[in-house]
């Protein structure tokens, strides 16, 4: 992809997943694979506002080649994750109220959800039979570290539809871009029903 087509399609992203309410603030990150390396939001900024100023660009190896502005300090795990998956071609990192709240109750490092039909808007998932997992990685400042633990993780079990940062958020990631967002919102959906559930069994 170009790297102007590239930054449309983030900031018609951007519009679409502030309207959800999953990027409060300036929070979030987003990213998508280009003909070049990829391009990246700049820091600091409001998603659902994006304009073309608001992005870098950067070669495969993750080095600044144009742009103006501050790049977040998550790059480093934008590039982790292509480099995991190179089929991956957008990483879409959110703040939702859902995701965050159930990565700081879930104690261990997964994430299991089986029985829901939704389940099935993720790639590979055929059927509400089957567990869809995913990892939970505690928040961490140094982002270089954090993307070696994902790395790691990958090792054992392919890091395919996202990963949740403990009290931080999820990064979601897929094929195209719209694949990414159905992967967001198909997730999301999920970690809803996720907490009604904990929030009714503790009531019973």
């Amino acid at each position: 992809m170009h790297n102007d087509a590239a930054k449309s399609a983030l900031i018609e992203a951007g519009r679409w997943v502030s309207d959800k309410g999953w990027v409060p603030a300036t929070g979030g990150n987003f990213s998508i694979k280009t003909d070049t390396g990829f391009v990246v939001t700049a820091s600091g900024h409001d998603k659902g506002y994006l304009a073309p100023e608001h992005f870098l660009e950067l070669n495969q190896q993750g080095a600044i080649c144009k742009g103006q502005g501050k790049p977040s300090a998550e790059t480093a795990l934008h590039l982790k994750l292509y480099q995991l998956q190179p089929s991956t071609k957008c990483v879409l990192h959110t703040h939702s109220v859902a995701a965050t709240v159930l990565s700081r109750f879930i104690k261990g490092d997964t994430l299991a959800i089986h029985g829901y039909e939704m389940q099935k808007s993720l790639r590979g998932i055929t059927s509400h039979e089957s567990t869809l997992t995913i990892a939970i990685f505690d928040n961490d400042q140094d982002i270089d570290r954090l993307a070696e633990l994902v790395a790691k993780r990958h090792e054992q079990e392919p890091v395919i539809h996202g990963v949740l940062i403990r009290g931080h958020g999820l990064y979601a990631m897929g094929n195209s871009v719209a694949e990414t967002r159905r992967h967001i919102e198909g997730l999301e959906f999920l970690f809803a029903c996720e907490l009604e559930r904990i929030k009714l069994e503790s009531s019973l």
